[in-house]
């Protein structure tokens, strides 16, 4: 059989990825000199133009062009530059949904202790995380000491659930649903826009002490009454009763198995006979093959975020909740952004 083209295929991503942090860097720097949103105001501005607006010499301003340039998001016609429809579309964007949220995130927090992987698996804990203020043995746990790094973080998370809220709100099912426990619901991006589109629902942020108290300043005016806050540590504290459907969002993937199974038996506690526990979150394939948002993810929280956990597959996922106890379990593979929601009920 001729492999060819497979190793082709391969080569071409070997030079993506060595060369992968110059070029990432280079749309941050885009980002941050705000060269997406000139190109979205003018198509077709020259390096000059270019150069008036950001304050960066023509030499240096040409050599950060040129990266831009290979990495296809920038388009050079003549003398002038546009933006790609995918940077126009994720960069030039000013929202909370924005990829410079996610970019800027990556920059300053995940990908500056990804140079401490080897010692990080090797060690088998989160050595990335030493660069942090605090002893806890958790980012997120690590975040309150630092407020400025804490909204970079979080304004991120908002922005990446909001790239995937589609493959949420599509598939979860809340219909008969009456309150809803949102575990570890950070800003509270789910649980606005869950409420939003449900006007029958209501909700309990539970997180850390200072993501609710984050997460209280941004609660829409028009929410207010539909939604209760929870300072708690999933991992030490009893969760709530009074919801029929608990909701993990991004969550279990931060946690180890034994601490899932953990998590998913103080949810069942709660639970009234035929409450739901819905898992959504970043998947890697069955077979733990591609998937390269996975993966990423998959490291940085080993590496720095909480030293366990990983994309897990869907099959473990649905194993999980059928060890735990649940019946009917339902699974929604290749949602966007490499997501699955995975469903249980309670006896």
């Amino acid at each position: 059989m001729d492999h060819s083209g497979q190793s082709d295929e391969v080569y071409r991503r070997f030079q993506l990825i060595v060369n992968g942090p110059a070029l990432f860097n280079a749309v941050a720097t885009g980002v941050e000199l705000g060269v997406f949103d000139l190109l979205s105001r003018q198509p077709g501005a020259t390096a000059a133009e270019l150069g008036t607006v950001t304050g960066v010499e023509p030499h240096k301003l040409r050599v950060l062009l040129l990266g831009l340039s290979a990495t296809g998001l920038v388009e050079r016609h003549g003398d002038g530059y546009a933006n790609h429809e995918v940077a126009e579309r994720l960069l030039a964007a000013e929202g909370p949904e924005s990829w410079r949220h996610i970019l800027l995130s990556w920059k300053t927090l995940y990908y500056p202790a990804f140079h401490r992987m080897t010692e990080a698996l090797t060690a088998g804990t989160n050595t990335g995380i030493e660069a942090h203020t605090g002893s806890e043995p958790t980012l997120y746990e690590r975040l309150a000491h630092d407020a400025g790094l804490a909204e970079i973080f979080h304004n991120a998370m908002s922005a990446f659930t909001l790239q995937t809220m589609p493959g949420l709100l599509g598939n979860l099912d809340v219909s008969s649903t009456r309150h809803l426990l949102d575990v570890g619901g950070g800003a509270g991006t789910n649980c606005a826009h869950l409420l939003a589109a449900n006007d029958h629902l209501t909700a309990t942020l539970l997180d850390l002490p200072n993501v609710v108290d984050m997460a209280k300043t941004q609660l829409p005016a028009d929410l207010a009454g539909r939604l209760e806050f929870c300072s708690s540590d999933m991992l030490t504290d009893p969760f709530p009763a009074g919801a029929d459907h608990v909701l993990f969002s991004h969550v279990l993937d931060t946690v180890s198995a034994e601490q899932g199974m953990t998590l998913l038996a103080k949810a069942l506690d709660v639970l009234p006979s035929g409450g739901k526990v819905s898992i959504y979150g970043f998947s890697a394939d069955d077979d733990e093959r591609g998937g390269i948002l996975a993966a990423r993810l998959s490291l940085y929280l080993n590496i720095l975020a909480t030293g366990r956990g990983m994309a897990w597959p869907v099959r473990e996922l649905a194993g999980w909740l059928r060890q735990a106890g649940c019946v009917g379990v339902e699974t929604f593979p290749g949602l966007p952004y490499e997501h699955a929601l995975v469903v249980g009920t309670k006896p």
